[in-house]
């Protein structure tokens, strides 16, 4: 029988969405089992975190690693995208699984989990895209609930491919709220959009930047404001996936301002990013992601956002396309670039410098890149919190170190940086899966296979 390897992280400063203070913790097996001050406790191994932030483990609930979409397939599988989240601290994804139209809620899961298996490096989740959902198969998304996949995601935009009707949308709302489940919802008015893009190809404007420039963030407000509204006639609760805009959000503060229980995540890329990475030429195809980059004076309502709990979550919705024959099946129109960009490795240490700009607090920002997310998708307090008991995911963060950002230094499996040469503060140097060092001091001493499925709870616990 394999012996637990017990570890001691000494002299950390210890970081939760609630705490802030310098302790060790000792860790027997996959689990935290003791606090405290200068522990006198015997260790296979003793990592010294004198000066560093020790955090817990990220979570990112909003990845397409394998995804099949617009002729190709993302470039990270579940095995060189769950290396690249380690690297940059995040211990835990939730991957989307897609049920396609024809295929059965079951199907759809059990696809995902073979792409999976054997591969992830750290510890996975599932939602599933749900393209179907007749008063048939509604049995069935409890069964599917059952077997730990407890949230949804339903698109308004892409019509043909991912679309539903606001009655199946409403069906599912219903439905899984009965049951503890959350349906997320891809809030864009795609049929309105369509129309404005017929018209831009028809004037001869094919660039990568007309992708933005047709999908306004009224599109948005439209969406979000009618997944509210379903939400609130179902008495259910909503999660808004990668707001990306002031309009959309006012949306979100006016629907909780009234105490409807409506919730929404921000990607970095809105944070950081704005219109004008596109430029005018085909560079900007790096940027094609839905919603697009929105006009800088975006971000600043989004931070103000995230830290007055308008906005609860940080992911990144990573679903990566290299610009070499993946991003150049759209080089002569912008509808045919794939939509999606790589950040599963740069979240954590990104939103870090929300802490340094003096936009969120150290709290907020564990908060907002963990604890919250395993709050509303039933992973918590297993996950999310360093306290006694839940899995030894931790990161030991230095966050006096600078790094720069290239696509020479990260481990996506893409051609390209969205952040390519910006300096940021705060650098992982150590994580731990389940007390297994998945990273030390940069370098990746993990294992594709050793991730596990989380068969997750109830969600929404915020």
């Amino acid at each position: 029988m394999k012996t637990q390897m017990k570890t001691l992280i000494r002299n950390g400063q210890i970081i939760t969405a609630t705490d802030n203070y310098k302790a060790d913790i000792f860790i027997d097996g996959e689990t935290i089992t003791t606090i405290g001050a200068k522990l006198d406790m015997e260790a296979d191994v003793t990592i010294d975190a004198s000066g560093k932030l020790v955090i817990p483990g990220g979570i990112d609930p909003h990845t397409h690693m394998e995804l099949p979409f617009g002729g190709t397939t993302a470039a990270d599988d579940f095995r060189t995208g769950t290396i690249a989240a380690a690297h940059g601290g995040t211990t835990t994804i939730i991957d989307f699984a897609v049920q396609y139209k024809g295929e059965s809620l079951l199907q759809g899961v059990d696809n995902w989990h073979q792409k999976a298996e054997g591969k992830c490096a750290i510890d996975y989740g599932f939602h599933l895209i749900t393209t179907e959902l007749e008063d048939k198969q509604i049995e069935e998304m409890y069964t599917v609930m059952d077997e730990g996949v407890t949230s949804f995601k339903m698109f308004m935009a892409y019509p043909g491919v991912f679309l539903v009707d606001d009655a199946t949308i409403f069906r599912a709302m219903s439905a899984a709220g009965s049951r503890g489940g959350l349906i997320c919802m891809h809030a864009e008015n795609g049929i309105v959009i369509n129309e404005i893009i017929k018209d831009a190809l028809a004037k001869g404007h094919t660039a990568p930047k007309y992708h933005a420039l047709t999908r306004p963030t009224m599109a948005e407000a439209e969406g979000v404001h009618r997944a509210i509204a379903i939400a609130e006639m179902a008495e259910s609760p909503v999660y808004i996936v990668h707001l990306s805009c002031a309009d959309a959000l006012n949306q979100v503060r006016q629907a909780r301002d009234r105490g409807i229980p409506a919730f929404a995540e921000t990607c970095p890329q809105y944070l950081f990013l704005s219109i004008d990475d596109y430029g005018d030429g085909w560079d900007g195809a790096k940027y094609v992601m839905t919603p697009p980059l929105r006009e800088k004076s975006n971000q600043a309502e989004l931070w103000k956002g995230l830290k007055m709990d308008d906005l609860q979550i940080i992911s990144t919705d990573h679903c990566p396309f290299c610009m070499k024959e993946q991003k150049e099946l759209g080089k002569d129109d912008f509808t045919k670039i794939p939509n999606g960009a790589p950040g599963v490795e740069h979240r954590v240490s990104l939103i870090y410098n929300g802490v340094v700009e003096n936009r969120i607090s150290l709290n907020r920002f564990v908060e907002l890149t963990s604890t919250a997310a395993a709050k509303m998708f039933g992973l918590f307090p297993k996950k999310g919190t360093i306290a006694v008991g839940s899995d030894a995911d931790i990161v030991i963060f230095d966050a006096n170190k600078d790094q720069t950002i290239s696509v020479n230094t990260h481990h996506m499996n893409v051609d390209y940086s969205a952040y390519e040469g910006k300096t940021i503060k705060g650098v992982v140097e150590t994580v731990l899966s389940r007390g297994s060092i998945v990273i030390d001091k940069g370098e990746f001493k993990g294992k594709s296979g050793n991730g596990q499925f989380l068969k997750r709870g109830e969600c929404v616990s915020i």
